[in-house]
């Protein structure tokens, strides 16, 4: 979930057009003809799925994403650009990425007036992706070991061949959801209160510092995603099994929180995710690891700090989404959608231990070398 290009984890500048504005925004912008739309949840942005009756090409209806986005991340037109232009990319190497519907002069984005003051939103206009988010199905091991393989396979294209003008926007120092900034948390900790979760909080934290910061130039650098949770990908089952479905990943969201990183932040990131809704939560990571490895094998140094990484990630979404609840109450269940079971799995991994944890996920991650993903 975006919180900007610095060190708040959000801004105060969440657009809010009504579905009439939106609409017309549509049409003025895009020149299409909306024949309905509904609002999507979103962290700081705003979205809605849009359908049109026509479009300039002569298609009967076609669906979209009308994403606009909040005023602060607007100032920033060059990493909007990236982004955007990275997820064009991303769909013509194959992977199942949206990409933008031009502009009536052309562009792939437009900077539009918001709904109140001076300020002023980024608007794009995506194509719709069909599918059923992660967070809706019951995983298996054959899903998660395709989320891996995919988070490695998208971070190895970006890292290898897209090029862009602007792609130095990507080094965002300060951002508070790169993984290299769970130090930061300490300026927002205070959103727990005392009691036992700030404290595992603030020893993930110093651990961090201690035992990942200064390992951080030996891991291989890349460009990460930065969410790949489980409301940002969709699946659709490809096998008529209810008590064996067979998923493949139909769609990938929110480029967002794109940023510079290293090959090992985008797998930590993913198992946190997979993690929030599996029925067994510590079995996960080794599934996601021997799909990510059977691309992007990783170094002794970068498996050292699996563990960590993944409590720092579940530190940063539990911290932030305390804070942020404690700004906008009237949000905060979308907010805390992670918390509900997110504190739960973070302190099971501290009374486990390192070495225990990870055990379990290195000894599932070899028995994929041996046989065919389940």
């Amino acid at each position: 979930m975006s919180s900007g290009n610095d060190c708040r984890p959000q801004t105060f500048t969440k657009p809010a057009l009504s579905e009439q504005e939106a609409a017309e925004l549509v049409d003025r912008v895009f020149g299409l003809k909306v024949s309905w739309l509904k609002p999507l949840p979103s962290y700081d942005d705003q979205n809605f799925h849009v359908r049109v009756s026509g479009n300039n090409n002569g298609a009967e209806c076609a669906e979209y994403v009308l994403k606009i986005t909040n005023s602060e991340d607007s100032r920033e037109p060059d990493l909007i650009q990236v982004q955007t232009q990275a997820m064009m990319f991303l769909s013509a190497e194959g992977f199942p990425s949206a990409t933008p519907y031009l502009t009536k002069d052309g562009s792939i984005m437009s900077l539009e007036s918001g709904d109140t003051g001076n300020k002023k939103h980024m608007v794009r206009l995506l194509t719709y992706l069909p599918g059923t988010p992660v967070a809706k199905i019951a995983t298996n091991a054959q899903i998660l070991y395709e989320i891996g393989e995919l988070a490695a396979s998208l971070d190895k294209a970006l890292a290898e061949k897209f090029h862009h003008p602007s792609v130095k926007s990507l080094h965002r120092g300060q951002f508070i959801w790169n993984l290299a900034n769970v130090p930061l948390l300490e300026q927002y900790i205070d959103a727990l209160g005392q009691n036992k979760y700030r404290a595992v909080v603030e020893q993930v934290i110093e651990q961090f510092k201690g035992k990942v910061i200064p390992k951080l130039s030996s891991f291989r650098a890349c460009i990460n995603h930065g969410d790949l949770n489980d409301h940002n990908i969709l699946v659709d089952s490809s096998s008529a099994s209810l008590e064996n479905p067979q998923y493949r990943v139909s769609g990938i969201l929110d480029f967002s929180d794109m940023s510079y990183g290293y090959y090992v932040f985008e797998v930590a990131i993913a198992i946190m995710y997979m993690m929030i809704e599996s029925p067994d939560p510590l079995g996960v990571g080794g599934h996601v690891l021997a799909g990510f490895e059977s691309v992007v094998p990783l170094t002794a140094e970068e498996r050292g700090a699996l563990f960590l990484l993944v409590s720092g990630r579940f530190a940063q979404s539990l911290v932030i989404a305390a804070h942020t609840a404690l700004l906008y109450p009237e949000n905060k269940e979308y907010l805390m959608i992670t918390a509900k079971t997110g504190w739960k799995h973070l302190m099971t991994m501290f009374e486990m231990g390192q070495e225990a944890v990870e055990k379990k996920w290195f000894e599932t991650a070899q028995a994929y070398r041996h046989r065919a993903p389940a």
